[in-house]
């Protein structure tokens, strides 16, 4: 998506990075050029809008289930898979096999 208007952040750049935005998960200078951004272009402030509103209402319904022990523990070592650039097996790798 790109509003078509040249901006100092691209927009693909904006959208590619969105969630880690809502979840501050960047440094304060990015997240200033993208707050910069969202006052210059309406498609990406409608998108930010739309992201954060459904994150919202996953919280809402879905943020009082308990998350079992193993899953979070998968979850997180996949997440250190990825963020340390390592190759991320297609299947689980942690799954015991199925007894036949």
């Amino acid at each position: 998506m790109s509003c078509g208007e040249p901006h100092e952040t691209d927009c693909g750049e904006v959208l590619d990075h969105l969630y880690e935005f809502l979840d501050s998960e960047m440094p304060d200078i990015d997240r200033d050029k993208f707050k910069q951004h969202f006052q210059e272009c309406s498609p990406c402030l409608e998108k930010y809008g739309l992201e954060e509103a459904v994150k919202k209402l996953v919280k809402r319904c879905c943020g009082h289930d308990d998350v079992p022990t193993d899953l979070r523990a998968k979850v997180l070592g996949r997440l250190d898979l990825i963020r340390s650039g390592q190759a991320v097996p297609d299947h689980d790798v942690t799954a015991t096999p199925q007894e036949s």
